[in-house]
């Protein structure tokens, strides 16, 4: 597969997994993190919002990997 091919094909994957964390991150906040104190909120939200890239690196380096 050509890298040009795997970059549309890995666009879409991470908009679409994106338009799904993005609601469920938000209701997981809604619902429990916004009962804990200060500190612990700002933890929890930096945690969500670098949370998502973990599982998109493989995705991310499949994408990049050099035509052959």
């Amino acid at each position: 597969m050509r890298r040009r091919t795997r970059t549309l094909i890995g666009t879409i994957a991470i908009l679409a997994f994106v338009c799904l964390y993005g609601p469920l991150a938000m209701a997981l906040a809604d619902s429990r993190i916004a009962e804990t104190p200060a500190a612990v909120q700002a933890a929890l939200y930096s945690i969500l919002g670098i949370a998502w890239i973990i599982p998109l690196m493989p995705l991310i380096r499949w994408m990049e990997r050099p035509d052959r």
